[in-house]
């Protein structure tokens, strides 16, 4: 009765895996006892491999075939059990299968910006997501450090961990791209390749390897997106930053003027001349710090740098007597206006 009892427990004669479609990436096949017969079957597909585990530790190692367990096929475990006694001491292992297929498509992405250094800018926060592949690429390694003795293991289970090494590696990336940081999002391919070799180690760490990694977008905050709209638009600045400070002075100017014109317009005529000086005055005063930076661009640059002469102290006072004549009905309205025109034309 006994030896049927054992006979009946050695009944598993086939193992084998059909992979789901839950990403299941470890998968131990289920055994009474751990009992395999001799001369049972190993069958391990395409994008498959199996470990054989004796007392938690890994002894064999197939790749895709068909396999028939014997002392020929199992030479680690028989060493180690002493497998040439057949019944009396019977086959028993752990049987582990991995699927090493490319797991495609799984995404990451920064939650929060990622703080990185940059040689224009210095420290600068970057938003980015794309999306990655990777294998099992020596199973053991994986069974050892992640997967372990659980009956399943799956992509699910894995997603967090990868996604937080991808994110991990985004300085170290950006530093080795030497791409500078408002030229991340014209060079998404550089990046994406410079990403994939920074990660690439510290997956190959715990068994995997990193297939492929694609930027799909780099965000830049606010503040430097318009910086970057901005060199678009002013072929003359190319690489030289200095220009570049020059040219965003000279682009504040009329904002400036029309400020300060603003705050004189509670005044009538007297206040928009105040308002109108005062963006003047403002203006040659950065016109000429504007001129000092453009020295090398030639005399036509530097005559159309130059102050105006204008003194808006002479006009105010004029414009307040034609006001006051205006008042008195001495000027009409239409004289009054053109001569206000004629006033303004000589601050332009």
């Amino acid at each position: 009765m006994a030896l049927m009892d054992f006979i009946k427990k050695q009944f598993i004669d086939i193992i084998e895996w059909v992979e789901p479609a839950d990403g299941t990436l470890a998968w131990r096949f289920p055994m009474a006892d751990r009992e395999i017969q001799n001369g049972g079957s190993l069958t391990v597909r395409e994008s498959q491999m199996a470990l054989f585990v004796n007392e938690g530790k890994v002894a064999d190692a197939f790749g895709p075939g068909r396999y028939t367990l014997t002392t020929a096929t199992l030479p680690i475990l028989t060493y180690l059990q002493n497998w040439d006694k057949l019944f009396k001491s019977p086959f028993k292992s752990d049987v582990y299968f991995f699927s090493t297929r490319q797991q495609v498509d799984q995404r990451w992405g920064t939650t929060q910006p990622v703080t990185i250094r940059d040689k224009d800018f210095g420290a600068v926060r970057l938003r980015a997501f794309g999306n990655y592949s990777y294998r099992v690429a020596d199973p053991k390694l994986f069974h050892t450090e992640i997967s372990g003795t659980r009956d399943t293991y799956t992509v699910a289970e894995l997603d967090g961990q990868l996604r937080a090494l991808m994110l991990q590696h985004i300085s170290d990336a950006v530093a080795s791209s030497g791409i500078a940081f408002l030229d991340l999002a014209a060079n998404q391919i550089e990046f994406a390749k410079a990403l994939q070799e920074a990660t690439a180690p510290a997956f190959e760490k715990i068994g995997l390897k990193l297939e492929g990694v694609t930027v799909q977008n780099v965000s830049l905050p606010e503040e430097l997106q318009k910086i970057l709209d901005q060199k678009i638009g002013m072929g003359m600045v190319g690489g030289d930053m200095g220009k570049f400070m020059q040219y965003q002075t000279a682009q504040a100017i009329p904002k400036f003027a029309e400020g300060a014109a603003g705050a004189g317009s509670g005044g009538g005529v007297v206040g928009d001349a105040m308002g109108l000086g005062a963006g003047v005055a403002l203006g040659q005063v950065m016109a000429q710090q504007l001129s000092q930076g453009l020295q090398g661009a030639g005399p036509q640059a530097a005559a159309a740098a130059a102050p105006a002469g204008v003194k808006p102290d002479e006009v105010m006072a004029t414009l307040e007597k034609l006001a006051d004549l205006k008042a008195k009905g001495i000027l009409t309205q239409d004289e009054f206006d053109a001569k206000k025109a004629e006033l303004l034309k000589k601050l332009v």
